[in-house]
């Protein structure tokens, strides 16, 4: 079986591609990929991973688990999504190291599924607003203590990935950047999902429709009616023009308030991020989707 888990990151997602693979879960069952509601697989494959300790799993952990979240129905490609998965957000840095709690998530996931497909899916989001995004979920008060002594200048997402190959090489492992979503949602759909790529999905303009004006989103879809893109490309140009003209403020920009932040914190960290991602795009056995 194919196992397809999109990780997060925390705070880079909220739940928003899995609602859209789920709007598109009867279509995808007759392809045989399955798309379970949450409850059915976070708390029981976390519980059941933390109880492995170092130990292998049972024999027939993985029938169990497998029965308990498809509900005994046939499938080739279970699909999964779960920003918290390496860890809540109050513990992404725990003892100073960059999502060290991931390293027994990977590992378990692993052990469980040693005889399957495994597709690790992971959005990565600049520092400088993320971590705030982060902070701002949690009800600490104190940011430093809150990265256990990390600074923030030194969160390479390179480590994190360079991990992932390393704790679990067979499995495949596709990155993209949280600020490109509006551009490759729907394909990011496909991709996760796994369906044919000529596969009609609902819910591919989605996340465009929840950060552009409401006029904006109605001449947008008039305008694919009359001038229909021939390619992606195409569309991505068409979808960055309408929303440099109808993107909503409150939605597209963030609000960064940490102490001791300045402009040219906020410039350090976006260009340290933009390079740590151009490294991973080199990465071998790493697919990066861009614009």
């Amino acid at each position: 079986m194919q196992i397809a888990y999109h990780i997060g990151a925390n705070c880079t997602d909220e739940d928003r591609l899995l609602k859209s693979l789920l709007r598109n879960a009867d279509a995808f069952s007759a392809q045989g990929i399955k798309v379970p509601g949450p409850s059915k697989y976070r708390r029981l494959l976390r519980e059941t991973i933390q109880g492995l300790g170092d130990q292998p799993p049972a024999p027939d952990t993985r029938e169990i688990l497998l029965d308990a979240i498809v509900d005994e129905e046939e499938c080739n490609r279970l699909v999964m999504s779960n920003d918290q998965f390496m860890c809540v957000h109050r513990r992404i840095f725990d003892k100073g190291l960059f999502y060290r709690l991931g390293d027994e998530k990977f590992t378990g996931l692993d052990a469980i599924f040693h005889s399957d497909e495994i597709e690790i899916f992971l959005g990565l989001r600049n520092p400088a607003t993320w971590l705030p995004a982060v902070f701002s979920a949690i009800s600490d008060k104190d940011f430093n203590d809150f990265m256990h002594g990390l600074a923030p200048a030194d969160i390479r997402w390179s480590e994190l990935v360079t991990k992932i190959r390393e704790l679990i090489p067979r499995a495949s492992l596709t990155v993209w950047c949280n600020e490109d979503t509006p551009l490759l949602w729907a394909q990011l759909i496909r991709e996760i999902s796994g369906v044919d790529p000529l596969t009609r999905i609902h819910g591919g303009f989605d996340l465009l429709q929840s950060i552009m004006s409401d006029e904006g989103m109605k001449r947008f879809v008039a305008y694919l009616k009359t001038h229909p893109p021939q390619t992606e490309v195409q569309k991505r140009r068409i979808i960055s023009a309408f929303l440099e003209k109808h993107a909503l403020d409150e939605a597209v920009e963030d609000e960064i308030d940490l102490p001791g932040w300045t402009d040219e914190t906020v410039q350090f960290l976006t260009q340290t991020y933009e390079e740590d991602c151009q490294a991973i795009a080199r990465m071998p056995g790493v697919t990066f989707i861009a614009p």
